[in-house]
Formats: structure tokens, C-alpha cells, sequence
């Protein structure tokens, strides 16, 4: 299983990859892996300033949807488009290719609740 170290982790299996003030935001392997193959990915939330933990989109695999949980409060400044005809990246590329959002983060402080590598491998008993 792929659990990059210089990422941060949800509860909810997304990642997070912090540059600046801005952070890109995309499902975990083991999250892709439990779904199955990704058929569809809704983000209708661009250009909107979210929660933490507010739902910022869907992911549809064959079998299930399932919600897609904001790691950081802020604002969606961007969908990845190219998951309208690909959604299959999710599952070949989560953490490169397969990124969902970027999330200009409004709050810093809430970087200090998302969870290590380590931390997250616990959660899925890694």
C-alpha cells in the first residue's frame, strides 16, 4: 500500500498536500482500493468557501458513492477536469494525476489536526 510520507492524512482517507496556502486534495490508495473502480467524480462546489468537514463532492465507483469530506476550511479554487473523462486516474494515479481539488485554506491552524503517514497507516492497520 502507497502512504507517501510528506502527505497529511484524514480520518476519511483523503490526502493533503500543502504548498503555500494552498492545499490539493485527493483520496488515499487504500480509500481507491476499498471503492473499486472509480466511474465518476462530482465536485460542484468550485469557487465555494467550505467548513472543515463539509462535503465537497462525490466519488462513484461501480458498487457505492461516497462523499467527499473538505480537510481544511477554504475555498475550492479548482477541480481537476480531467477527471470528467478520466476518472480512472483516481485509481492508477491517487496521489499524482488522480487529485480532486486545491483548496485555498483559510484557517493554518487547522494543518495541525490532519494526521502523519504514521498516523494514518494506524487507522487502516497498515
Amino acid at each position: 500500500m502507497n502512504i507517501p510520507a510528506e502527505l497529511k492524512y484524514t480520518k476519511d482517507h483523503e490526502w493533503v498536500r500543502i504548498d503555500g496556502d494552498v492545499a490539493t486534495v485527493g483520496i488515499t490508495d487504500f480509500a481507491q482500493g476499498e471503492l473499486g473502480d472509480i466511474v465518476y467524480v462530482e465536485v460542484d462546489t468550485l469557487d465555494e468557501t467550505l467548513e472543515r468537514e463539509a462535503i465537497f463532492g462525490t466519488v462513484e465507483a461501480v458498487k457505492t458513492v461516497s462523499d467527499l469530506f473538505s480537510p481544511l476550511s477554504g475555498e475550492i479554487i479548482e477541480f481537476n477536469e480531467a477527471l470528467e473523462d478520466e476518472p480512472e486516474k483516481v485509481n492508477s494515479d491517487p496521489y499524482g494525476e488522480g487529485w480532486m481539488v486545491k483548496i485555498k485554506f483559510s484557517n493554518a491552524s487547522e494543518l495541525d489536526d490532519l494526521l502523519s503517514d504514521a498516523a494514518y497507516k494506524e487507522i487502516i492497520g497498515g
